[in-house]
């Protein structure tokens, strides 16, 4: 029953992540005419060495739709992906923590040129516009007034975890 309720709340997960992936790529037309000509391609992130106490990841596997958006493949086909993103996932609480900090992990890459570089661009240049979004709910001022101090937030949030992550990836040293 608990494998059960975890593939459940996996692909609960993964279907919103993808709306999110798709609503961040639609908000940038280059986005889409640089994944339009990728149609019918299928993407997978393979995490290396998850850690085996931790319940296991949904499939990170999306195909290209041909509106230059991505739709999550839940039971990926046997063939080989045409592009394999691989990562070291062996210290996920390290991941995020880097992740929020800003930085990208090491990624290990297999498959087309092409599609591998028009990946690697929306990764260096898509961002999601959080005011814009507030913006529609609660109109443009108060928006502004919440991003900026987000933004604040965010920043603060973002040093102190650049610290922890450099200091963690120090390792035990002399005290």
């Amino acid at each position: 029953m608990l494998d059960t309720l975890q593939q459940l709340a996996g692909s609960a997960f993964m279907q919103r992540l993808t709306l999110w992936l798709n609503h961040v790529i639609a908000s940038e037309s280059a986005a889409l005419e640089r994944l339009r000509p990728h149609a019918g391609r299928f993407i997978r992130l393979q995490p290396q060495g998850w850690p085996s106490l931790l319940p296991p990841l949904p499939s990170l596997a999306f195909l290209v739709t041909p509106a230059g958006l991505l739709e999550w493949v839940e039971a990926p086909p046997s063939q080989a992906p045409d592009l394999l993103l691989s990562f070291d996932a062996a210290n996920p609480a390290r991941l995020f923590v880097e992740g929020l900090a800003g930085q990208r992990p090491p990624v290990a890459v297999v498959g087309d040129a092409a599609f591998a570089t028009d990946i690697n661009w929306l990764m260096e240049n898509l961002r999601w516009d959080v005011q814009e979004d507030l913006a529609r709910f609660i109109g443009a001022g108060p928006a502004h007034e919440l991003a900026r101090v987000g933004g604040w937030l965010a920043g603060g949030m973002r040093d102190a975890l650049g610290a922890l992550a450099a200091f963690a990836g120090r390792g035990p040293g002399p005290r």
